[in-house]
């Protein structure tokens, strides 16, 4: 029996096997290897060059620079180049006002990157914080992102692109401190270009820096214990951010506080906007009567960029992504913990792409689990309604950059199996009960459910919307109670 929070992992064996694809024992990303890399350069007294992501225009991709500013690029070193004359990896520490946005159209993940900030033990994972321009340089540095159902280990060399000495991306705000910008590369040759970067949502990155569940809750309909279940979140290391309707993303960095203005509490929240412009200047900003009447009582945080109450934040926000390793913050209960279990499939059309239930000729091909959950103990139980299972559907790319990739519209159905009577299975959905499914079929990296289901067995169908299309997918299951799949 595990203590008391602990999340339990049963992930499919090609990934688990020896450990490898973890977090301590990350895949080599392109099959490259960082130790051996690195002791050759330092034998050979070389400066490191990726050829897998070479310092030239295919690295930064079509759209971002005009032709004539291609031409202006120069590729420099920190170390030696005119950037500066003393580089560092982390100056003064690490934190969210460290940087500010590049020409490229990423604010998704300088918001993610802001939010990874307040969390050190999930830094210092993606971040090898260890790394310096100093002892056995060689111009060579690694990061490890999560990246469907794996961790693995992303090598970059520390050529980045300038104009007149000039970072053109991500650029920090110490010009001797450089995590930041080869932070962002690392992912730019992950995604297959800096263009690759250009448009998404802070939970893309939030997940792969987490490897955790990711949970996402629409602020025009919220859940009545919303604040609490924010409050909790901060507190058990989860990463959050927001986004605007139009896809402003935003980093969410502080969230318990709360303060008394004319006889009444109100809860505030405080947010980083990575844009580095444009302040909240509602109630609760920093230029209005009530930072001046107002007496706080508790807060966390000592930086903080805009501020407003709770009230106003889900009208200005339409979505908030939370990412933690373990859900236990939904209900506050630690003393239970979370089963995990991941799987992978694929969706080939012809054979096991029959598209959503408004295809009922061809649903039944889909690729199916069934799912058996036993009873939980009485202190994970639960009260009535509560929820006790979350199920995640990722469809994984087949290619490279990130813009080349399709996103299909995909979704799940959730029914309670029972002993079928009859033929099977092309009757058996139609004659079986409903009891969960994703609201609406999502063009999206992921959809997500939150649910409570009894005690017994029960058939899980992730698909895509419409039949024939070929895709492959990771399928997780998270439950309080013991699961057993099929």
């Amino acid at each position: 029996m595990p203590p008391p929070g602990v999340c339990m992992n049963i992930i499919s064996a090609r990934h688990m096997k020896n450990g490898y694809g973890t977090v301590t024992n990350p895949e080599r990303f392109l099959n490259q290897d960082f130790h051996q890399l690195k002791q050759y350069c330092l034998i050979q007294h070389i400066r490191y060059i990726d050829e897998m992501f070479p310092p030239d225009r295919n690295s930064i991709g079509n759209g971002i620079l005009n032709p004539s500013d291609l031409d202006l690029v120069v590729w420099l070193r920190p170390e030696v180049s005119r950037i500066v004359k003393n580089p560092s990896f982390v100056a003064d520490g690490v934190s969210r006002f460290d940087f500010g946005q590049g020409w490229v159209k990423n604010c998704w993940f300088i918001a993610s990157i802001g939010a990874l900030t307040f969390q050190k033990h999930i830094l210092g994972q993606v971040v090898p914080l260890e790394q310096n321009f100093d002892e056995d340089y060689c111009g060579l540095f690694h990061f490890r992102f999560w990246r469907f159902g794996r961790w693995v280990d992303v090598i970059i060399d520390d050529k980045l692109p300038t104009i007149d000495g000039r970072l053109i991306f991500v650029h920090s705000r110490d010009p001797n401190e450089f995590w930041p910008a080869l932070l962002e590369k690392a992912y730019a040759k992950v995604c297959g270009s800096y263009t690759d970067m250009n448009a998404g949502t802070p939970a893309e990155a939030l997940v792969d820096f987490t490897g955790g569940v990711h949970i996402y809750i629409d602020l025009s309909k919220p859940p009545p214990d919303l604040w609490e279940m924010m409050c909790r979140a901060g507190q058990s290391k989860s990463l959050m951010g927001c986004g605007t309707p139009p896809g402003v993303s935003i980093d969410l960095h502080h969230i318990k506080q709360h303060a008394a203005f004319r006889g009444q509490m109100v809860n505030l929240v405080r947010l980083w906007n990575p844009w580095g412009h444009g302040e909240w200047n509602g109630d609760w900003s920093d230029r209005l009567e009530h930072l001046e009447t107002a007496r706080t009582h508790y807060y966390l945080n000592l930086y903080l960029f805009s501020r407003m109450s709770l009230k106003d934040f889900c009208k200005t926000y339409s979505l908030l992504d939370i990412c933690c390793t373990c859900p236990d913050f939904l209900d506050g209960n630690s003393t239970c913990h979370w089963n995990t279990s991941i799987y992978e499939g694929r969706w080939v059309a012809g054979t096991t792409a029959g598209g959503c239930m408004k295809n009922p000729e061809s649903f039944w091909t889909n690729p199916q689990y069934r799912v058996k959950i036993d009873k939980s103990s009485s202190e994970c139980a639960g009260k009535q309604g509560e929820v006790n299972m979350l199920v995640s559907l990722m469809q994984k790319p087949d290619k490279r950059n990130r813009l080349l990739v399709q996103i299909l519209y995909i979704g799940f159905s959730v029914f309670e199996y029972m002993a079928h009577r009859g033929k099977f299975p092309a009757s058996f959905f139609s004659a079986s009960k409903l009891v969960a499914y994703t609201k609406s079929y999502k063009n999206a990296r992921e959809v997500m459910e939150l649910m409570m289901l009894k005690p017994g067995e029960y058939v899980i169908v992730p698909c895509t919307f419409r039949p024939n299309e070929t895709a492959s997918f990771i399928l997780t299951i998270l439950s309080k109670a013991e699961t057993h799949v099929q």
